[in-house]
């Protein structure tokens, strides 16, 4: 367990102030020392290297996002949270992007760091939600992973687009277009749909099929899965 005083935690302190201030470049081992008032070797022996060092910081920094997401009050409506959620997300990037741009514009195939994994279970729980109440026309991991990277996406072209040239207009503008391709009940989707939209309740059940209270057997429960899977993908 850290503790506010031990070496590392105030290492990772120092790091992600340094971050903060200054960016990637500034988070070197000689100035993360002396902010920290540990030798360098303890770096090392705390981190394994820089990467581990920035990967450490920059999940510090995104856990003041994290906590707003996990401490929210969820709203009646489900697409309005995940509406919410996507803000958050875009809104935290563009106000920290050194923090952003270490969480998802540097990637490593094969490797997540803990704050980037913990805010993907909390938008798949939201994603969940919709789901459950029959309003989702993808399954959960599609519409998922496809909010995830539009979001993150907005985020680092805004990151990218000096402040007087950005469009304020951009992130709202994605996140309708993305969720009117999965939300049965946009305006957009409703304009385009096949009457009733069957699939949502195949996505629906999908979802609560899980915590279903049934007397299926395992085998029969992993075949309506497979069934309700491939009705899914066959309407994508």
């Amino acid at each position: 367990m850290i503790t506010e005083t031990s070496p590392r935690d105030r290492i990772v302190r120092a790091a992600a102030a340094l971050l903060a201030e200054g960016g990637r470049e500034a988070v070197s081992t000689r100035a993360v020392s002396r902010a920290a008032g540990v030798q360098a070797p303890t770096i090392y022996r705390q981190f394994g290297d820089m990467r581990g060092l920035l990967d450490a910081a920059a999940s510090y920094g995104f856990a003041a996002y994290l906590h707003a997401e996990a401490s929210r009050d969820l709203a009646g409506d489900p697409v309005d949270d995940l509406r919410r959620g996507w803000d958050v997300h875009v809104g935290f990037g563009v106000a920290n992007p050194a923090f952003h741009a270490l969480m998802y514009g540097d990637p490593r195939p094969g490797e997540t760091p803990t704050a980037a994994r913990v805010a993907a279970d909390i938008l798949r729980q939201l994603v969940h939600r919709v789901a459950e109440a029959g309003r989702l026309r993808a399954s959960v991991d599609e519409a998922t992973e496809m909010l995830h990277a539009a979001a993150c996406g907005v985020t680092l072209a805004l990151i990218r687009t000096p402040p007087p040239r950005r469009d304020p207009a951009l992130s709202d503008r994605t996140r309708e277009a993305v969720l009117a391709a999965l939300v049965t009940d946009s305006p957009a989707a409703r304009a385009t749909s096949r009457a009733g939209n069957p699939v949502r309740y195949a996505v629906a059940l999908r979802a609560a099929l899980d915590e279903l209270a049934t007397d299926l057997t395992p085998a029969e429960r992993a075949l309506l899965a497979e069934w309700l899977d491939r009705i899914v993908r066959a309407a994508a």
